[in-house]
Protein backbone atom coordinates (compact mmCIF):
# COMPACT_ATOMS: atom_id res chain seq x y z
CA UNK A 1 0.00 0.00 0.00
CA UNK A 2 1.13 3.45 -1.07
CA UNK A 3 2.14 5.88 1.96
CA UNK A 4 -0.67 8.53 2.09
CA UNK A 5 1.14 11.24 1.18
CA UNK A 6 2.06 9.60 -2.12
CA UNK A 7 -1.07 8.63 -3.40
CA UNK A 8 -1.73 12.44 -4.37
CA UNK A 9 0.25 12.37 -8.02
CA UNK A 10 -2.11 8.86 -8.42
CA UNK A 11 -5.02 10.90 -8.26
CA UNK A 12 -3.82 14.02 -10.07
CA UNK A 13 -2.77 11.37 -12.76
CA UNK A 14 -5.98 9.73 -12.82
CA UNK A 15 -7.94 13.04 -13.08
CA UNK A 16 -5.89 13.86 -15.99
CA UNK A 17 -6.65 10.81 -17.42
CA UNK A 18 -10.73 11.29 -17.17
CA UNK A 19 -10.80 14.91 -18.59
CA UNK A 20 -8.60 13.67 -21.66
CA UNK A 21 -11.74 10.96 -22.45
CA UNK A 22 -13.92 11.67 -25.20
CA UNK A 23 -16.91 11.40 -22.54
CA UNK A 24 -15.64 14.10 -20.75
CA UNK A 25 -14.29 16.56 -22.97
CA UNK A 26 -16.89 18.78 -23.43
CA UNK A 27 -17.37 19.64 -19.53
CA UNK A 28 -13.45 20.96 -20.08
CA UNK A 29 -13.93 22.89 -22.43
CA UNK A 30 -15.58 25.63 -20.84
CA UNK A 31 -13.43 26.34 -17.70
CA UNK A 32 -10.41 25.76 -20.08
CA UNK A 33 -11.23 28.42 -22.04
CA UNK A 34 -11.46 30.48 -19.09
CA UNK A 35 -8.39 29.72 -17.39
CA UNK A 36 -6.58 30.23 -20.82
CA UNK A 37 -8.23 33.60 -21.10
CA UNK A 38 -7.42 34.97 -17.08
CA UNK A 39 -3.26 33.24 -17.47
CA UNK A 40 -3.23 35.28 -21.40
CA UNK A 41 -3.95 38.08 -19.05
CA UNK A 42 -2.19 37.66 -15.98
CA UNK A 43 0.97 36.63 -17.91
CA UNK A 44 0.81 40.10 -19.58
CA UNK A 45 0.17 42.39 -16.53
CA UNK A 46 3.23 40.10 -14.72
CA UNK A 47 5.53 40.72 -17.39
CA UNK A 48 5.46 44.25 -17.17
CA UNK A 49 5.37 44.47 -13.29
CA UNK A 50 7.49 41.71 -12.13
CA UNK A 51 11.09 43.87 -11.62
CA UNK A 52 9.04 46.31 -9.50
CA UNK A 53 7.01 43.61 -7.35
CA UNK A 54 10.49 42.16 -6.43
CA UNK A 55 12.07 45.50 -5.72
CA UNK A 56 9.03 46.75 -3.33
CA UNK A 57 9.28 43.19 -1.31
CA UNK A 58 12.96 43.43 -1.21
CA UNK A 59 14.29 44.85 2.17
CA UNK A 60 16.47 47.72 2.31
CA UNK A 61 20.22 46.51 3.22
CA UNK A 62 23.32 48.84 4.84
CA UNK A 63 25.85 48.81 2.23
CA UNK A 64 27.98 46.82 4.46
CA UNK A 65 25.14 43.95 4.20
CA UNK A 66 24.72 44.78 0.59
CA UNK A 67 26.71 41.42 -0.56
CA UNK A 68 22.99 39.77 0.73
CA UNK A 69 21.16 40.73 -1.55
CA UNK A 70 22.66 38.40 -3.81
CA UNK A 71 21.07 35.60 -1.05
CA UNK A 72 17.90 37.14 -0.44
CA UNK A 73 16.92 38.35 -3.77
CA UNK A 74 15.52 34.52 -5.96
CA UNK A 75 13.85 34.14 -2.07
CA UNK A 76 12.02 37.24 -3.23
CA UNK A 77 12.05 35.98 -6.57
CA UNK A 78 10.29 32.71 -5.37
CA UNK A 79 7.76 34.85 -3.01
CA UNK A 80 6.45 36.82 -5.99
CA UNK A 81 6.02 34.25 -7.88
CA UNK A 82 3.78 32.48 -5.28
CA UNK A 83 1.67 35.35 -4.91
CA UNK A 84 1.17 35.90 -8.36
CA UNK A 85 0.05 32.31 -8.56
CA UNK A 86 -1.99 32.32 -5.64
CA UNK A 87 -3.77 35.69 -7.54
CA UNK A 88 -4.26 34.10 -10.59
CA UNK A 89 -5.32 30.33 -9.28
CA UNK A 90 -7.80 32.43 -6.84
CA UNK A 91 -9.44 34.43 -9.99
CA UNK A 92 -9.65 31.80 -11.83
CA UNK A 93 -11.50 29.46 -9.26
CA UNK A 94 -13.83 32.22 -8.48
CA UNK A 95 -15.11 32.80 -11.95
CA UNK A 96 -15.00 29.06 -12.73
CA UNK A 97 -16.59 27.79 -9.77
CA UNK A 98 -20.13 26.52 -11.34
CA UNK A 99 -17.79 25.32 -14.25
CA UNK A 100 -15.69 23.38 -12.17
CA UNK A 101 -18.77 22.24 -9.74
CA UNK A 102 -20.72 21.00 -12.63
CA UNK A 103 -17.38 18.82 -13.83
CA UNK A 104 -16.96 17.68 -10.50
CA UNK A 105 -20.21 16.39 -10.45
CA UNK A 106 -20.04 14.58 -13.82
CA UNK A 107 -16.60 13.02 -13.07
CA UNK A 108 -18.50 11.28 -9.92
CA UNK A 109 -20.57 9.82 -12.67
CA UNK A 110 -18.10 8.19 -14.59
CA UNK A 111 -16.01 7.03 -11.37
CA UNK A 112 -18.69 5.19 -10.13
CA UNK A 113 -19.87 3.78 -13.13
CA UNK A 114 -22.89 5.13 -13.45
CA UNK A 115 -22.35 6.59 -17.20
CA UNK A 116 -19.45 7.10 -19.06
CA UNK A 117 -21.23 9.55 -21.24
CA UNK A 118 -23.00 12.05 -18.86
CA UNK A 119 -25.27 14.61 -21.13
CA UNK A 120 -24.58 18.15 -20.87
CA UNK A 121 -27.33 20.19 -19.71
CA UNK A 122 -27.38 24.39 -19.49
CA UNK A 123 -30.45 24.23 -17.35
CA UNK A 124 -28.09 22.17 -15.00
CA UNK A 125 -25.22 24.19 -15.08
CA UNK A 126 -26.97 27.05 -14.47
CA UNK A 127 -28.62 25.90 -11.36
CA UNK A 128 -25.11 25.48 -9.90
CA UNK A 129 -24.54 29.04 -9.98
CA UNK A 130 -25.80 30.39 -6.81
CA UNK A 131 -24.38 27.43 -4.86
CA UNK A 132 -21.15 27.38 -6.03
CA UNK A 133 -20.55 30.82 -5.95
CA UNK A 134 -21.63 30.72 -2.26
CA UNK A 135 -19.27 28.41 -1.20
CA UNK A 136 -16.61 29.68 -3.19
CA UNK A 137 -17.23 33.02 -1.20
CA UNK A 138 -16.66 31.10 1.92
CA UNK A 139 -13.59 29.64 0.98
CA UNK A 140 -12.22 33.29 0.64
CA UNK A 141 -13.62 33.84 3.66
CA UNK A 142 -11.14 31.44 4.84
CA UNK A 143 -8.35 32.24 2.92
CA UNK A 144 -7.77 36.13 3.26
CA UNK A 145 -7.35 36.28 7.06
CA UNK A 146 -4.78 34.10 6.25
CA UNK A 147 -3.36 35.53 3.08
CA UNK A 148 -2.93 39.10 4.89
CA UNK A 149 -1.77 37.83 7.52
CA UNK A 150 1.53 36.15 5.30
CA UNK A 151 1.49 39.59 3.47
CA UNK A 152 2.10 41.49 6.28
CA UNK A 153 4.42 38.96 7.67
CA UNK A 154 6.33 39.23 4.14
CA UNK A 155 6.93 43.58 4.93
CA UNK A 156 8.64 42.64 8.39
CA UNK A 157 12.28 42.36 7.79
CA UNK A 158 14.12 39.57 8.77
CA UNK A 159 10.93 37.98 9.76
CA UNK A 160 9.74 38.21 6.13
CA UNK A 161 12.89 35.45 5.47
CA UNK A 162 9.99 33.02 6.33
CA UNK A 163 6.82 34.06 4.43
CA UNK A 164 8.31 32.00 1.48
CA UNK A 165 7.64 28.90 2.63
CA UNK A 166 4.97 29.40 4.69
CA UNK A 167 2.99 30.98 1.90
CA UNK A 168 4.15 27.47 -0.10
CA UNK A 169 2.58 25.49 2.75
CA UNK A 170 -0.23 27.36 3.32
CA UNK A 171 -0.33 27.35 -0.53
CA UNK A 172 -0.71 23.35 -0.69
CA UNK A 173 -3.29 23.52 1.97
CA UNK A 174 -5.38 25.57 -0.30
CA UNK A 175 -4.90 23.62 -3.15
CA UNK A 176 -6.61 20.32 -1.21
CA UNK A 177 -9.10 22.59 0.05
CA UNK A 178 -9.77 24.06 -3.35
CA UNK A 179 -10.27 21.09 -5.47
CA UNK A 180 -11.92 18.68 -2.38
CA UNK A 181 -14.35 21.30 -1.74
CA UNK A 182 -15.97 20.44 -5.55
CA UNK A 183 -17.19 17.00 -4.90
CA UNK A 184 -17.77 17.76 -1.24
CA UNK A 185 -20.00 20.95 -1.70
CA UNK A 186 -21.83 18.50 -4.59
CA UNK A 187 -22.36 16.00 -2.31
CA UNK A 188 -23.93 18.75 0.31
CA UNK A 189 -20.97 18.22 3.10
CA UNK A 190 -20.46 21.23 5.24
CA UNK A 191 -17.93 23.98 5.03
CA UNK A 192 -16.71 22.90 8.61
CA UNK A 193 -17.01 18.91 8.47
CA UNK A 194 -14.99 18.83 4.72
CA UNK A 195 -12.17 20.95 6.74
CA UNK A 196 -12.37 18.36 9.38
CA UNK A 197 -12.29 15.35 6.97
CA UNK A 198 -9.38 16.90 5.56
CA UNK A 199 -7.47 17.17 8.48
CA UNK A 200 -8.45 13.63 9.28
CA UNK A 201 -6.68 12.93 5.50
CA UNK A 202 -4.39 15.37 6.33
CA UNK A 203 -1.30 13.09 4.27
CA UNK A 204 -3.20 12.60 1.67
CA UNK A 205 -4.72 16.14 1.24
CA UNK A 206 -0.76 17.55 1.94
CA UNK A 207 -0.17 14.86 -1.01
CA UNK A 208 -2.95 16.02 -3.25
CA UNK A 209 -2.44 19.84 -2.64
CA UNK A 210 1.35 19.49 -2.92
CA UNK A 211 1.34 17.65 -6.45
CA UNK A 212 -1.29 20.18 -7.69
CA UNK A 213 0.47 23.11 -6.32
CA UNK A 214 3.71 22.06 -8.12
CA UNK A 215 1.91 20.68 -11.63
CA UNK A 216 -0.09 24.50 -11.81
CA UNK A 217 3.12 26.35 -11.10
CA UNK A 218 4.16 25.35 -15.04
CA UNK A 219 3.04 27.93 -16.78
CA UNK A 220 1.35 26.26 -20.01
CA UNK A 221 0.19 23.37 -18.16
CA UNK A 222 -1.68 25.35 -15.21
CA UNK A 223 -4.34 25.26 -17.97
CA UNK A 224 -5.26 22.05 -18.44
CA UNK A 225 -4.07 20.85 -14.52
CA UNK A 226 -6.79 22.94 -13.46
CA UNK A 227 -9.45 21.10 -14.88
CA UNK A 228 -7.33 18.24 -14.32
CA UNK A 229 -7.51 18.51 -10.35
CA UNK A 230 -10.99 19.25 -10.24
CA UNK A 231 -11.15 15.60 -11.98
CA UNK A 232 -8.30 14.29 -9.52
CA UNK A 233 -9.83 15.54 -6.20
CA UNK A 234 -13.55 13.89 -7.27
CA UNK A 235 -11.95 10.70 -7.48
CA UNK A 236 -10.01 11.56 -4.32
CA UNK A 237 -13.68 12.37 -2.64
CA UNK A 238 -14.90 9.08 -4.09
CA UNK A 239 -11.69 6.59 -2.83
CA UNK A 240 -11.33 7.88 0.10
CA UNK A 241 -14.73 8.07 1.24
CA UNK A 242 -15.07 4.53 0.36
CA UNK A 243 -12.01 3.51 2.25
CA UNK A 244 -13.38 5.38 5.35
CA UNK A 245 -16.54 3.47 5.12
CA UNK A 246 -15.03 -0.01 4.68
CA UNK A 247 -12.44 0.86 7.98
CA UNK A 248 -13.64 -0.69 10.39
CA UNK A 249 -14.47 1.55 13.58
CA UNK A 250 -12.33 1.28 16.32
Amino acid sequence: MSAPVLTGPQYLSEGLKLVLSPGLRLFVLLPLSINLLLFTALIGVAVQQFGGWVDTFMPSLPSWLSFLEYVLWPLFVVLVLLMVFFTFTLLANIIAAPFNGFLAEKVEIVVRGQDEFPPFSWAELMAMVPRTLSREMRKLGYFLPRAIALLILTFIPVLNIIAAPLWLLFGVWMMAIQYIDYPADNNKMSWQDMLAWLREKRWQSLGFGGITYAALLVPGLNILMMPAAVAGATVFWVHERQEQALTPAP
